[in-house]
């Protein structure tokens, strides 16, 4: 019943919109309707899969289940929190990862435009017991280079 009234009301609104031609052909090409039954684990299972762009948690209590969300590039919260309020109000970044890429992206934030660099320590102990093994990865990769500079160090 309710996906019904949801279906019915994009009916209604989406000619009343600027763009109506695109939101129909968004919807018509990216929009569905899933119904899980009264089964709110089946339905955030089904949004980690999907990792949405933009989730909508429309319930009274959505901070009980924002652990259990995994991929989903912005997240709103509760019935007072539409798309639009995060896109263009509330202040969160609205470079969001898309089709699907939540999965393995986050949005844009303030770690894109900060330098890193990471550092690798061994002690000549420590190399010597993986000496082997990380020559055979670079053998394995082509780099005959990569794994004499490993075993070098140890030949007498």
């Amino acid at each position: 019943a309710f996906a019904e009234r949801v279906s019915a009301e994009l009916e209604m609104q989406i000619p009343k919109l600027a763009r109506a031609e695109i939101a129909r052909a968004s919807i018509e090409n990216n929009g569905k309707i899933i119904v899980a039954e009264d089964n709110l684990m089946l339905a955030i299972d089904i949004a980690n899969e999907i990792a949405p762009e933009h989730l909508e948690l429309c319930m009274d209590n959505p901070f009980d289940y924002l652990d259990k969300i995994k991929h989903a590039g912005s997240i709103f919260m509760g019935k007072n929190c539409p798309e639009a309020l995060g896109d263009y109000f509330a202040g969160p970044n609205h470079t969001l990862p898309t089709s699907g890429t939540a999965r393995f992206s986050s949005p844009l934030s303030v770690d894109d435009f900060v330098k890193k660099s990471q550092f690798t320590y061994f002690s000549a102990q420590a190399l010597e017991k993986v000496a082997d093994k990380v020559a055979c990865f670079a053998e394995k990769e082509g780099l005959g280079g990569h794994a004499e500079s490993v075993l070098v160090r140890f030949r007498k």
